[in-house]
């Protein structure tokens, strides 16, 4: 019974993250009818698309000066993708981690642990077990 309570406190949490952000995405543009198309204005950057309304689809054309800085942006993304295989092919594929990497990791893993199970109990109302001896 205590697993399932705490199983459904975890999807409400899960859940409600996911609708707080398609909430914020719907609020993010605005679109406005002209008398040749629709403008789609980007709340957060400002930028402004223009779209068509052709055959029962909205299609929307990137301005000039956004086309640029998407250009430069993928092209600044290509050269770190490039970097990143570049060094990946320099590490040696079979190996392990060190013992004190996976330690460090087990480490964070309990800390956030214990601290999602704490809010679960704030939320279930259960009472909060005797403090246990830190194992980090």
């Amino acid at each position: 019974m205590r697993i399932l309570a705490i199983s459904i406190a975890a999807a409400s949490l899960t859940g409600a993250l996911f609708a707080a952000e398609g909430a914020k995405a719907q609020q993010r543009f605005q679109l406005e009818r002209t008398d040749r198309g629709i403008v789609r204005l980007d709340t957060e950057t400002g930028a402004i698309t223009t779209c068509r309304d052709e055959n029962d689809e909205l299609t929307c054309r990137m301005a000039p000066d956004e086309r640029a800085a998407y250009e430069t942006e993928l092209n600044l993304l290509e050269k770190r993708v490039t970097a990143l295989e570049e060094r990946l092919s320099q590490t040696p594929p079979d190996r392990l981690p060190s013992d004190a990497e996976v330690d460090r990791s087990l480490s964070i893993m309990e800390r956030f642990m214990r601290t999602f199970m704490g809010i679960v109990r704030e939320f279930t109302g259960e009472p909060n077990p005797a403090a246990q001896p830190d194992r980090t």
